[in-house]
């Protein structure tokens, strides 16, 4: 008999705990944006209102913490990019999800490196879920964009996606990195838009 078709069903979490679920995955994305990967339990708990041991009720690591704050925005991510879709301009719909993912990777401040660190102790599957959920969604943006004749032909998501993290990873530790992450993504998207011949 199959492994799993014997274990039980996990259950529905009770809405208290839901609330607190959440409560405190906000809460850590707030301050891991503030303060960087490595900030404490103790201030994500404080900052959510709910108490160390409810936090680790839900967390039992750093690590499975870090992951729900990653799904979580990455989700939020293909949700915008869902809401994109129905842009009349398709051109400024894929440069509108880009800055999206440029802010989220400069409020990563150290995220993806802790969970690549911490990879070991939690899902490995992870990353790679995450990254094929962010690539699907920006490669119907840049389809439509295509079709549209808004963008180079040759430009591709995975070479789009690099840049976007290259700018990030190169301002997030700077006081204003999303102001100037946003001002870099500008430069390099003029490059990237494509230019009809006048007449």
């Amino acid at each position: 008999m199959p492994k799993d078709a014997t274990a039980p069903a996990a259950r529905p979490m009770r809405a208290d705990a839901r609330r607190n679920y959440t409560r405190i995955v906000g809460a850590a994305e707030a301050v891991i944006a503030e303060q960087g990967a490595e900030a404490s339990l103790e201030e994500i708990a404080r900052h959510a209102g709910v108490g160390s041991a409810t936090l680790h009720r839900h967390f039992p690591t750093r690590q499975a913490l870090l992951e729900a704050v990653f799904k979580s925005r990455v989700e939020a991510l293909c949700a915008k990019a869902r809401d994109l879709l129905s842009d009349p301009d398709p051109g400024t719909a894929l440069v509108t999800w880009l800055h999206a993912v440029g802010a989220h990777a400069v409020a990563n401040r150290g995220l993806g490196a802790s969970l690549m660190r911490g990879a070991r102790d939690g899902d490995p599957t992870v990353g790679e879920t995450c990254h094929a959920m962010i690539v699907s969604a920006g490669d119907e943006l840049l389809a439509r964009a295509r079709r549209a004749d808004a963008v180079r032909p040759e430009a591709g998501i995975t070479q789009l996606l690099k840049l976007v993290s290259a700018i990030a990873l190169a301002t997030e530790d700077d006081p204003d990195g999303p102001a100037q992450a946003g001002q870099l993504l500008d430069l390099a998207i003029e490059g990237v838009r494509l230019r009809r011949p006048h007449g």
